[in-house]
């Protein structure tokens, strides 16, 4: 992977194996557009993709269904002692059909994502689970 500075406090992030291009811009309360996902929010974004993958590698494995699994995350930002992401609480929703033996796998499979095991401890990561449709 590779970033490039554009300007106007941007930059493009290039995934080299395929080419894939994902552009940033700082947050509007950080002399920011807020037009595009600002570094700190593509923190949040991996959280939830990658406990979405995760969960959706072991229901694979196990032959569970999980299209129309969400995650939504909220970003919080702390400023003390200095500027960084505070909290990251998650919500995740499953599909009400996956087994209700099967629903504690799946939850631990989401606390142990790898990102969720790479965020630093002072990092609050709740994640909270609905099974619905």
């Amino acid at each position: 992977m590779n970033a490039v500075y554009t300007g106007r406090l941007r930059c493009t992030l290039v995934h080299e194996p395929s080419g894939s291009k994902i552009e940033t811009d700082a947050p509007k309360d950080n002399m920011g557009e807020g037009a595009l996902f600002s570094p700190t929010d593509l923190i949040g974004a991996a959280l939830s993709a990658c406990v979405l993958t995760t969960m959706a590698i072991v229901a694979k494995r196990d032959g569970v269904e999980l299209d129309g699994a969400r995650a939504e995350v909220e970003k919080e930002m702390t400023s003390q002692p200095t500027r960084r992401i505070g909290a990251l609480p998650l919500r995740v929703t499953l599909p009400a059909r996956i087994p209700a033996d099967y629903r504690a796998k799946l939850e631990n499979a989401a606390r142990t994502c790898p990102v969720h095991k790479s965020l630093h401890p002072d990092v609050r990561t709740e994640i909270s689970f609905t099974y619905s449709d």
